[in-house]
């Protein structure tokens, strides 16, 4: 079953359980509902059960991700707990959809807008 958008963000948030006021996870979460194959991806990405990042996926051993996917998990983890990416980079690799997602997955994580 294909969910939009915001049905894969809330299954998400739910799974986690995350608190009204974690934006970190919030926003890691944005990115993770706004591209469909990182929301196939999301239990390799993201481990629920310990509420960490798994940033070993990046390492491509556990999953396949295109670079533009890769960008968008580096700067999902970069937004929830600073790891390091290099946004410019990732700005210039991205499809309009996908800029247009990075870019409010920083203004949802800095306050500037909401969901």
């Amino acid at each position: 079953m294909l969910y939009n958008f915001e049905e894969r963000y809330n299954k998400l948030i739910e799974k986690d359980g995350t608190s009204e006021g974690d934006t970190e996870r919030k926003t890691l979460f944005y990115i993770l509902a706004g591209n469909t194959d990182l929301y196939a991806k999301a239990d390799h990405i993201y481990n629920f059960k310990e509420r960490l990042i798994t940033p070993e996926c990046l390492e491509g051993e556990t999953i396949d991700l295109c670079s533009s996917s890769r960008k968008l998990v580096k700067l999902a983890y970069n937004l929830f707990n600073s790891f390091p990416a290099d946004v410019i980079d990732t700005f210039y690799v991205l499809d309009e959809d996908n800029f247009n997602l990075a870019l409010n997955a920083i203004k949802l994580r800095f306050n500037k807008t909401t969901i």
